[in-house]
């Protein structure tokens, strides 16, 4: 992620938290708690994992990309729902 968000690698005064997504182990550098950065990476992970069970043969590559668009269709049906509830009111 990022414009202020979560990023793999360097950055300076930025905490830094090491998560294992899908077998691979990355340090996450932003401005987020370590418990956050570790709740995001937990969804990354299960996503991956629950697409990769119902698609066993999805390279890693497009795994990850279908687990972002996943996870970005429930975002954007979060979006919608609490606009609409915005309007409601």
């Amino acid at each position: 992620m990022t414009n202020g968000g979560l990023s793999v690698g360097d950055g300076t005064g930025k905490s830094r938290t090491i998560v294992t997504i899908y077998g691979q182990q990355y340090t996450i550098v932003g401005k987020e708690s370590s418990d956050h950065v570790k709740k995001v990476a937990a969804i990354v992970n299960n996503k991956m994992k629950e697409i990769k069970g119902s698609n066993p043969y999805l390279d890693t590559g497009k795994l990850a990309v279908l687990a972002a668009l996943n996870i970005g269709d429930e975002l954007v049906k979060l979006r919608e729902n609490t606009n609409k509830e915005k309007d409601g009111e």
